[in-house]
């Protein structure tokens, strides 16, 4: 190790020594912005090996409701009928005990008599009759089970010509398959929805003794998206038929043929949600998977779709908006996130200050949240920018007084370099303020990605993106996705392929499934 050695400063002229001060002076800004530096990017691996933490002081929050859990959960020190003395329950506070919600009528029920063993009066002897009755409800619950549905076709003859006459075969999701729709549509959302691969699906069934093996259910999962793949382009569609759209991407393993390694693919989502504006059209998000993060493929995703992308600044979008054809809203959580990165890292006040001005913009959001787009732009006008050309400002000013490799520093650059694209939604109300609708519809593939690993091939990268895509566009429309995936595939094998969009999950009749079974 070389130990640098501090020079006689007697014999140092005055200019010397002046320089000698400077350069000792910018090595400790040196090691000061790198020691900031190291801070900030281990906060950010953090965050990626733990998941993004909440904003919202989570780890308080998750304490806070533990703890509440657990006092929930106690019972008090003699919880019996008896020993409850009989009080005066004041109306203002007997809300504090969270009221009993009635049972939901839709679940079957069954009924239980429980008559007296006395057929006689016991003091008496007297003959008894009805009086009434009690009823009181108790939810109980039944572990999955499996079932057998035979179909049986009898044979008829003619008894004159001998002609054989039977009913047609009921079709059946996957041609001479054995498993039924309800089956297909519990593998699919334990897998895609709940995140339950399919080795640990074959366990479970397994201990209610019905052996499955990994392979046939993987080839279920195969033949299924196939089958919903005319399903999945209708909703390309209708997704690509909106004026604006929100975009992200989220990498994901995928195993590489032959070696036994992994490379990353990607797998992108386009939603259409325009609620906030006050929009009745269904919201919906459509899924792609592509091997790598190549500008290429957003290219071909949107190749139909002319309007306004909300998305994050990566640069394989800037093609898209060349020629106009669609236009680039940026996003103010990605700028705000590299703020509260910096404050996070080392409370630095210059990141609290630019957190409170983004805030500010965020509190006006929600105010207007569900209005009118004409009446949203009035308001952002009015309102966010003023704040907006504040917060221009201050960021120019502040730059005058750091230094220029700072992370600070590249954070407002970030922001002002893209501050055409993050003041567009003032101009147009049916815009957000961000781009989180796109980044809720890949949090499924986030918990997804933790417990499988990695895909097994493109192709299931491609299957996987088909599958998320309806059950995010079902969950998007308070629809259960696996309820609503059993219905579609009890009938999709026999829709008219012209009328693939009704089995949409705004189009489906949510009761029928319920009258079906009943």
């Amino acid at each position: 190790m070389v130990t640098a050695t501090l020079p006689d400063l007697n014999t140092l002229t005055l200019d010397a020594l002046k320089a000698l001060i400077v350069a000792q002076h910018e090595r400790l800004l040196t090691r000061e912005r790198e020691v900031e530096h190291l801070k900030l990017l281990i906060a950010r691996l953090q965050r990626m090996q733990f998941g993004r933490k909440s904003e919202k002081l989570a780890q308080q929050i998750e304490q806070l409701e533990l703890r509440l859990e657990e006092l929930q959960s106690e019972p008090g020190e003699d919880s019996s009928p008896e020993a409850k003395p009989s009080v005066l329950i004041n109306k203002d506070t007997a809300s504090a005990k969270p009221a009993r919600h009635p049972l939901p009528e839709h679940l079957p029920r069954q009924t239980r008599r429980h008559e007296p063993k006395e057929s006689a009066c016991p003091d008496c002897g007297g003959m008894l009759r009805k009086l009434g009755e009690d009823v009181s409800e108790m939810l109980e619950y039944v572990p999955a089970s499996f079932f057998v549905i035979r179909h049986v076709r009898p044979k008829l003859s003619c008894s004159h010509c001998e002609r054989i006459v039977q009913a047609a075969a009921p079709s059946r999701p996957i041609e001479r398959g054995m498993a039924g729709p309800g089956l297909l549509a519990h593998v699919l959302t334990s897998k895609y929805a709940d995140h339950l691969p399919l080795y640990r699906q074959s366990e479970i069934y397994a201990r209610q003794g019905v052996e499955l093996e990994r392979s046939t259910l993987a080839d279920w999962v195969g033949s299924t998206s196939q089958l919903l793949t005319p399903l999945v382009d209708a909703l390309r569609r209708y997704v690509m038929a909106a004026s604006k759209l929100h975009a992200d991407d989220t990498p994901v393993p995928v195993l590489a043929p032959g070696n036994g390694k992994t490379k990353t693919g990607r797998l992108w989502t386009y939603v259409r949600d325009d609620r906030p504006a006050g929009d009745t059209a269904a919201p919906a998000a459509w899924f792609a998977y592509s091997p790598d993060r190549k500008g290429e493929h957003p290219e071909r995703h949107l190749r139909e779709f002319r309007g306004v992308l909300q998305a994050d600044a990566y640069a394989g979008f800037n093609q898209l908006y060349a020629n106009g054809r669609i236009q680039e809203a940026a996003c103010w959580a990605h700028v705000r996130r590299k703020f509260y990165d910096l404050q996070q890292a080392h409370a630095s006040p210059v990141a609290s200050e630019a957190l409170q001005r983004i805030a500010a913009l965020y509190g006006i959001e929600k105010e207007i949240r569900g209005r009118p787009p004409d009446e949203r732009r009035e308001v952002r006008n009015q309102r966010a920018r003023p704040l907006l050309e504040s917060l221009r400002q201050w960021f120019e000013m502040t730059l005058l007084k750091l230094s220029r490799k700072s992370d600070t520093t590249a954070a407002m650059r970030y922001a002002l370099g893209l501050w055409e694209a993050l003041t567009l939604y003032c101009d147009d109300g049916r815009l957000e303020i961000d781009n989180n609708a796109a980044e809720r519809a890949l949090r499924a593939v986030a918990l997804g990605r933790k417990n499988y690993l990695f895909a097994g091939s493109d192709t299931g990268g491609e299957r996987a993106a088909a599958i998320y895509s309806l059950i995010g566009t079902a969950k998007l429309n308070d629809c259960d996705p696996e309820a609503y995936l059993r219905m579609v595939l009890s009938r999709i094998a026999d829709h008219p392929i012209n009328r693939i969009g009704e089995l949409l999950p705004w189009n489906l009749d949510t009761d029928w499934e319920r009258r079906t079974d009943s």
